[in-house]
């Protein structure tokens, strides 16, 4: 049984992003942060990747462990009320997220994928960027005198 009414359920979940989530600026604000530049949700690419690195070939991927139905997570616990259509729900973004990662590698990209769980722990989500891509090199002003 839902703990809120049906008209209520439907406003919190109509509230739901699918874009600029929590975890997306947070993994964005650490990639700038850490000198890499991007593109979002590129729409001529399979899945529409919340961040592409196209220097480096790289597609990012940021999952909601809820909505994608990440593995072995606290935050992945599906819904006891309306239990099978959660599961088709879950799976077929599964379905579709695995389809795009194919889609994407066949084109030439490599995907990484970053769980909304992940991304708050700066110092993992660092060591996955930098093995994804070369650490860029910090910028130098051609114009500027060194100083002495």
């Amino acid at each position: 049984m839902d703990k809120v009414d049906s008209v209520t359920r439907s406003r919190i979940m109509a509230s739901v992003k699918s874009k600029n989530t929590a975890p997306e600026l947070a993994g964005r604000r650490l990639a700038h942060r850490l000198g890499y530049r991007f593109r979002l949700h590129r729409r001529g690419l399979p899945g529409t990747p919340d961040m592409v690195f196209p220097k480096y070939r790289v597609a990012v991927q940021v999952h909601g462990c809820f909505w994608h139905g990440h593995e072995g997570c606290r935050h992945a616990t599906r819904p006891r009320s309306n239990a099978a259509f959660w599961n088709e729900k879950i799976e077929r973004n599964r379905a579709r997220d695995a389809r795009d990662t194919a889609a994407l590698e066949a084109a030439g990209w490599m995907v990484l994928t970053l769980w909304g769980c992940e991304v708050k722990d700066e110092a993992a989500l660092t060591t996955r960027l930098s093995t994804a891509m070369p650490r860029p090199r910090p910028y130098q002003d051609r114009d500027a005198q060194p100083i002495h």
